[in-house]
């Protein structure tokens, strides 16, 4: 969207570092005609990983990606570096379309992988509902970016709530169209982060939630 206009103003919600994507100059003065609001999703895929350390045995985990998207690759970077200190095998499926998706979820077979290591990249979340459902019939346990996913059946999520995110841009959104100037709003960093639970799914899976994670939960959904 950049690249393709050269004078309409552009408010984002970026899960990468704008910075280093090149959509804005810096944090406090974006610089140009976009600015927005980031929440860490890219630099936390480890910590996904890490959470979903909650499932016993956990050897092999299966990820999804699309491999021209700049922020999918580094996001896998990132769960490889984690995965080796965890001494967990990521198993990579590049895909570039929701049928390639739908039929690598449908080639999954039963003990193939222990889990799902969610990359953040924007085509798979807004796939997500695929996803939720297809590893919850397999009962391929995983953990997802956005709370509004645990909602809707995901196991669960460590990240943002995107119903926040929307309202916090929205705010941007009326600012501009009242006239302000895009390189004249810092970009906001939204900083909470939620660990999020679906003990209803859980149960399916036949996963029991260590009482060490169980007290670092911000909200159980039942």
């Amino acid at each position: 969207m950049k690249q393709s206009t050269k004078s309409v103003p552009i408010v984002f919600y970026a899960g990468t570092d704008p910075v280093t994507v090149g959509l804005v100059e810096s944090f406090p003065r974006p610089g140009g005609r976009l600015t927005g609001v980031y929440s860490q999703t890219t630099d936390l895929t480890g910590k996904r990983l890490e959470r979903l350390k909650m499932v016993p045995r956990l050897r092999r985990v299966v990820t999804f990606y699309n491999p021209d998207n700049p922020s999918a690759r580094q996001s896998l970077m990132i769960g490889r570096d984690a995965a080796r200190q965890l001494k967990v095998e990521v198993i990579e499926r590049p895909v570039t379309s929701l049928e390639e998706l739908r039929a690598g979820l449908r080639a999954l077979r039963p003990g193939e992988v222990d889990g799902y290591l969610h990359a953040s990249d924007a085509s798979m979340t807004s796939y997500a509902d695929v996803i939720v459902d297809a590893l919850r019939a397999k009962r391929v346990p995983f953990i997802l970016q956005d709370r509004e996913s645990v909602v809707r059946g995901a196991l669960a999520s460590y990240g943002l709530s995107y119903y926040a995110g929307g309202r916090l841009i929205s705010k941007y959104v009326h600012r501009v169209l009242l006239g302000a100037n895009p390189a004249d709003l810092p970009v906001e960093q939204m900083n909470r982060l939620l660990l999020v639970i679906n003990l209803k799914t859980a149960k399916a899976m036949g996963l029991t939630i260590p009482p060490s994670l169980l007290a670092r939960i911000d909200e159980i959904i039942e």
